[in-house]
């Protein structure tokens, strides 16, 4: 069975459910889920660059109206246990948990306990970050032993 860890920011939706798990083919696959909150108060900035950056000019304007930090951990966990669901829907096995804190060493941690066999790095776009190669991607790339997929989540 091919094992993909997958770091996400938000539910996954229906089409990204469809894309992950058809990546592989007919080859059965098993996800390990990490659930990233959204971060304090400082990335406020970055992501309302990131909404003006895409055209969203009123998404840009509520950021600070959304759960952040401690927060943020309740709605963390429905996402996550709404991907969970729609991933086991699908066919495969997924197991997940919601990262609090230093999710690049919770990943590495993950990719060596379960013998992954790439990571998934599942978010929106974050022009800023991936810019100065700062974004989860990137940064992976340089931590784990295994292949790292960037892909732009869907939207409802």
């Amino acid at each position: 069975m091919f094992t993909s860890v997958m770091m996400i920011e938000k539910p996954l939706t229906s089409e990204d459910v469809e894309f992950v798990t058809s990546l592989h083919g007919d080859e059965a696959v098993s996800f390990v889920v990490l659930m990233q909150p959204r971060g304090d108060q400082a990335d406020v900035l970055l992501r309302a660059i990131d909404d003006v950056a895409l055209g969203e000019l009123k998404e840009a304007v509520r950021e600070g109206d959304k759960p952040e930090g401690k927060d943020a951990e309740a709605p963390a966990r429905l996402a996550l246990e709404h991907s969970l669901a729609a991933l086991r829907a699908a066919g495969c096995q997924a197991v997940g948990e919601v990262v609090e804190k230093h999710p690049l060493d919770k990943l590495t941690a993950v990719v060596d306990e379960s013998g992954a066999d790439e990571v998934i790095v599942l978010t929106e776009p974050h022009y800023v970050e991936e810019f100065f190669h700062r974004d989860w991607a990137s940064r992976a790339r340089h931590k784990v032993g295994v292949p790292v997929l960037k892909l732009f989540a869907h939207s409802e």
